[in-house]
């Protein structure tokens, strides 16, 4: 599935920079964030910012932390390969959840300069 422009946030300030250009994004959490900030924080984070779109969070390579978000019903999730994989990817499906075993491509809104690059991230 094709997805928008793929911006990695780091909370509430950089989603609103993801927006600000009213063009449709995909939203990432930074990589392995389900484990230091937890799937709690990356759906208040979305829900505090009123998006609906499509998001990922990434779990690195926990696969409770996939079952604990998709339980939340989060509908985007990154698990690298591990050996649960094939049963949080059937939970997943089950939820009509999208489960990915990689991060896509990403501008990340945490490096110096990147929001000067997101005009031309997003095309």
């Amino acid at each position: 599935m094709a997805y928008p422009p793929v911006i990695i946030v780091h909370g509430l300030p950089h989603i609103r920079t993801a927006l600000a250009p009213q063009r449709p994004v995909t939203l990432l959490s930074a990589p392995g964030a389900a484990l230091y900030a937890g799937c709690g924080w990356w759906a208040a984070l979305l829900t505090a910012a009123g998006f609906t779109g499509p998001a990922f969070l990434d779990c690195a390579d926990a696969p409770g932390r996939a079952w604990e978000g998709l339980k939340l019903g989060l509908t985007g999730i990154i698990l690298a390969p591990c050996p649960a994989w094939a049963q949080v990817a059937d939970y997943a499906a089950a939820q009509n959840a999208t489960l990915l075993a990689a991060a896509p491509a990403a501008l990340n809104l945490g490096q110096p300069g990147a929001a000067r690059q997101l005009a031309q991230w997003l095309g």
